[in-house]
């Protein structure tokens, strides 16, 4: 609900600040601080491994939770482990979209390994596999193997890919050529597909805007989203995860008590409401929308559903296409069954099969980079 948001976000800013006195928190802190690793990532770390993972944790991830560790081992090995504590019980309750997560990163780290000369040899779940939930098990371990192919041509797109959450241009028919691409481009055991179809346009947006509110008004799956927000752009660059609200207007709504978590929670205040209809207008302005669907559920098809879902984004991000995931369909918990059952039955997607990511796509504005800790925050320790 765009139009809520400006209010929430930009309207009342200019009268909180004369009328609060408020005007010096007008020149706060920006966020250069939290985006740095952007601008930070291949600069020369003098190891192949940690210029591939400057790229690496760039990539989109569950709730922006960043819930990779690394630890380097030899001269060539990273053994990938999954910091426990960064796992969504409540909206994730299997570590689904964590694991999908996960192969994102691997994903990003092999190609940024290619333009290097390396192969990046990657071994998911060493270990065995975990059931229900991820353990203490690695995740992955990857070698850096010298190899003379070609450099991966979708790397210099990486610092330049968002997940896009403004409304599209609907003015801009995506190009069917590029969508029959980049849906194409994975045939196998995950595959693709798209629709610009205006009955199916109409009952995507209903499911997926459903769906939103379904997750929000369940108490303990909105309370997650919430103790992940931060609030203001001091609190981002404190933690430099979550779920992001920066700019001025938003800290000058926090220090007034207008936004807070308390009144996120609370059903009936502007921050509630707010939050419950944001997506709204966001899901109008959709003139496509595209998915991934794996053969199964098998942790290793999830890996592999994240490494075809980040080249996804970078042949979107080549074709000029934003993308903007829209994860809270295909969430496992109790209350999202009859969502997750509508958007499987309408994709013809029966079991074993599982839709693992379903995305709006279309032209967008430019969109500012997510937060990231900086690599040595993820580092194991030696």
């Amino acid at each position: 609900m765009v139009s809520r948001r400006r209010v929430l976000m930009g309207g009342g800013a200019a009268a909180l600040v004369s009328g609060l006195g408020l005007a010096g928190y007008a020149h706060g802190p920006g966020l250069a601080e939290a985006v740095a690793p952007w601008a930070a990532a291949g600069q020369t770390f003098n190891d192949p491994r940690m210029n591939a993972l400057s790229y690496a944790i760039l990539a989109p991830n569950s709730h922006n939770r960043q819930p990779w560790q690394f630890e380097l081992r030899g001269e060539d090995k990273i053994d990938v482990y999954c910091d426990l504590d960064r796992r969504l019980p409540q909206t994730d309750p299997f570590d689904r979209q964590i694991v999908v997560s996960f192969g994102c990163m691997l994903e990003l780290l092999s190609i940024a390994a290619s333009v290097q000369g390396y192969r990046a040899d990657i071994v998911s779940f060493p270990d065995g596999y975990p059931q229900s939930r991820l353990d203490s098990r690695r995740v992955a371990t990857v070698t850096l193997v010298a190899d003379d192919a070609a450099p991966d041509p979708l790397f210099q797109h990486i610092t330049a890919r968002r997940s896009n959450k403004a409304p599209y241009d609907l003015g801009r028919a995506v190009p069917v050529k590029a969508m029959r691409s980049i849906a194409g481009a994975f045939d196998g055991s995950i595959h693709g597909g798209w629709t610009a179809d205006a009955e199916r346009l109409r009952a995507f947006k209903d499911l997926t805007k459903a769906a939103f509110k379904t997750e929000y008004t369940t108490d303990r799956t909105r309370r997650e989203s919430i103790n992940v927000m931060r609030l203001g752009n001091r609190a981002i660059n404190e933690n430099p995860d979550g779920l992001e609200m920066g700019g001025i207007p938003m800290g000058l709504f926090h220090m007034t008590g207008l936004v807070t978590k308390e009144t996120l929670d609370t059903p009936g205040t502007m921050a509630y409401d707010t939050g419950l209809n944001i997506y709204d207008d966001i899901i109008e302005g959709t003139p496509a929308f595209i998915w991934l669907v794996s053969a199964d559920a098998s942790r290793t098809l999830q890996i592999e559903a994240g490494r075809a879902w980040v080249r996804l984004n970078l042949m979107a991000e080549e074709a000029g296409l934003s993308v903007h995931p829209l994860s809270q369909v295909l969430q496992e918990f109790p209350e999202m069954a009859n969502g997750y059952r509508a958007i499987h039955a309408a994709l013809g997607v029966d079991a074993p099969g599982v839709v693992q990511m379903f995305a709006r796509i279309g032209y967008g504005p430019t969109s500012a980079p997510t937060p990231r800790w900086p690599l040595a925050a993820k580092l194991v320790p030696p």
